[in-house]
């Protein structure tokens, strides 16, 4: 064991040439002052814009510059935290920048989070004051924070100098904590510093590559640390912002059409994402005025890259934890083979591949990902234990104080020094582009009064990937169908962490050393009650279930069944939506799936619709649509 496999020239080249990253970047600057200096070049430039809406440079600026002021009039400082929760508007922008100015660090919250979730990080980084808009005050959780609305209380705010404010920062201040999901059944809060953002915008500026005459299509989440790629990096450079509402990031035709109009050139996205804008329509891609596409959040498939590459653009493949700010990997995709390389660090960036004794492996023997360089965030939120479990000494860079953060994900090197991803080594995923510990969704599973058990698995592969749980009832007591396990948990995960299955078992499978056999529960169906068939009633009817049984893969569906117990989930909701759409030609939008999750009730809803669109068509309009919603149900 204490033997050193690697001779000297390999550990050269595996821990410092393939590790030689080194490159200027303004390590001065925060990362609002990369904006201002933008401001003062291209004033009258379009920064932004929003279903309709659109500020230049120079009024983006002093709307932020208000803000700050008025943030500092309440006692907003050097690393005061300030939660953001709103709407994809211009709203959401002038926050992030007015926040910075001010000297604090925002931390991004998404309103179609539980409010338990939502609570728990306002207290955990006890933010001072929430940045909300009016309509969603009433569905704000229990929080100790000062409460703005930055539409209807705008008038106040704008009595507020627009001149910049004279605060002297650090580029070692936080920029923003966001928070991701924790094995102990609480998520955990990820502090990250200006000088590592800059550094990141710096790099993406410089590859993949971004100029001022670029237009950004903005569709992530602002709680998705990938959101700051999409907003930020065209602010320091001069480009152009398209935010996408809800509702079209929501609805794939929406999506499609602003794609089209907005002439985005860069897009970021998901996997899954790319694969519902490729779905049915294969060649969407190439009739746009996109030039590169940037892909992240969890594995590329060949399948997908061979896809993306046929449209002629450029294809990135990213990668990165939140812990090392947003992306420390890139990949241009060029030639599809076996499997697509997670590629070589970003600028100031270093990745080790080690053995259980933080020993560098050799090429092609897998070990574990280690990351080193600017990007290291500060640590977690108030969990000095975990911080220094996850943020260990760098036993390689010989700079004082260095450190490396041990991702759990499993790797090896090939030839030419690019990193291949070979899964994980604890029970975290990658679902959708959300980074979930199942630990924290077993967790909560176990808080829910009756049930002794839980484990969590993910199901299938690629864009079909989906989480089941399998739970035990304390005690064999009977209880809550799965159904409504489902809804509770709703009420303190997200959408994307809820398993699209819950199976009640008597007891776990296990292995003959005590342990939970998951192979075998991978292939365990448990007891599942055969529920009334009701079979489609109506035409419309007809054409759901139609639509259902292609998405969920069954032979039959009833229409009193739940969606989501069949296997549903917010990915395959949204196909649901676009075939419904080709079908009915009506526009449903996605969040009805979630309100009426069965045939019946979604059958109504359509009909609604249907009625409320003829009614505004003329008469041969109607009559057209009348035709085309006889041969869909015929």
């Amino acid at each position: 064991a204490a033997i050193n496999v690697l001779s000297a020239a390999e550990h050269e080249q595996i821990v410092v040439q393939w590790n030689e990253t080194s490159t200027e970047y303004p390590q001065e600057s925060c990362v609002h002052q990369l904006f201002e200096e933008q401001v003062a070049r291209t004033p009258e430039a379009i920064a932004v814009e929003c279903a309709g809406e659109q500020l230049t440079y120079g009024e983006l600026n002093e709307r932020a510059n208000q803000l700050a002021h008025h943030l500092r009039t309440l006692g907003v400082g050097s690393d005061s935290l300030v939660g953001v929760l709103l709407e994809r508007s211009t709203e959401m922008v002038i926050a992030l920048l007015g926040v910075l100015k001010a000297g604090a660090a925002y931390v991004p919250l998404d309103a179609s989070h539980p409010a338990a979730r939502l609570s728990f990080a306002l207290q955990d980084a006890a933010a001072s004051v929430l940045l909300t808009q009016q309509h969603l005050v009433e569905q704000l959780p229990a929080h100790g924070a000062r409460v703005i609305c930055l539409d209807s209380q705008w008038s106040e705010i704008s009595n507020h100098s627009a001149d910049p404010l004279a605060v002297h920062l650090s580029a070692e201040q936080l920029a923003y904590v966001i928070y991701t999901s924790g094995s102990t059944g609480q998520p955990k809060g990820v502090a990250v510093r200006h000088a590592a953002v800059v550094n990141f915008l710096s790099s993406m500026a410089a590859s993949p590559g971004l100029s001022a005459s670029d237009t950004v299509l903005a569709l992530t989440s602002l709680a998705f640390d990938i959101a700051v790629l999409e907003l930020l990096l065209p602010l320091a450079v001069g480009a152009r912002v398209v935010i996408a509402t809800r509702e079209v990031v929501n609805n794939s035709q929406a999506l499609k059409q602003l794609l089209r109009s907005s002439a985005a050139t860069t897009l970021q996205a998901t996997p899954a994402t790319y694969h519902l804008l490729l779905e049915n329509d294969r060649n969407f891609f190439h009739h746009l005025s996109l030039r590169q596409l940037l892909c992240g959040g969890e594995a590329l498939t060949t399948e997908l890259a061979t896809q993306l590459v046929a449209t002629g653009m450029q294809v990135w493949n990213l990668y990165g934890p939140t812990e090392t700010t947003i992306w420390s990997s890139a990949q241009l995709v060029e030639q599809v083979t076996s499997s697509i390389a997670l590629g070589r660090p970003i600028a100031n960036t270093q990745l080790y591949v080690l053995d259980g004794k933080l020993r560098p492996t050799p090429v092609g023997v897998k070990g574990e990902l280690y990351i080193g360089g600017e990007g290291l965030a500060r640590g977690y939120v108030g969990r000095a234990e975990l911080t220094a479990e996850r943020f260990v000494p760098d036993p390689f860079s010989g700079r004082e104080g260095a450190r490396l953060y041990k991702t759990g994900d499993v790797v090896r090197y090939q030839a030419g020094g690019e990193l291949l991803y070979l899964g994980r080594s604890d029970d975290q995923v990658k679902l959708r582009g959300y980074r979930i510990e199942l630990g924290e969704i077993e967790a909560v599973l176990c808080q829910e009064e009756g049930i002794s058990e839980a484990v969590v698995l993910t199901r299938g592969e690629g864009a079909e990937k989906r989480l089941v749980a399998y739970v035990v009832r304390a005690g064999g007591a009977e209880g809550d169908r799965s159904g409504e396990l489902r809804r509770r948990l709703r009420e303190r995960l997200p959408e994307y962490m809820v398993p699209a299955r819950v199976v009640i078992l008597e007891r776990l499978p296990l292995t003959p050393n005590g342990k939970v056999d998951r192979k075998a529960l991978e292939s365990y169906e448990g007891v599942k009650k055969e529920e009334e068939f009701v079979a489609p009633r109506t035409p419309v009817e007809e054409v759901l279930a139609r639509v259902w049984r292609k998405v969920l893969e069954v032979e039959r569906v009833s229409v009193e069944a739940n969606f989501f117990e069949l296997g549903g989930h917010s990915l395959l909701a949204a196909r649901v939506v676009h075939l419904i759409h080709q079908e009915l030609k009506i526009n449903l939008p996605l969040h009805t799936i979630f309100d009426e999750p069965t045939i019946a009730g979604l059958a109504l809803i359509a009909q609604d619709i249907m009625i409320e669109e003829i009614e505004n068509l003329s008469e041969d309009e109607a009559e057209l649509f009348l035709d085309e919603y006889e041969e869909a149900i015929t």
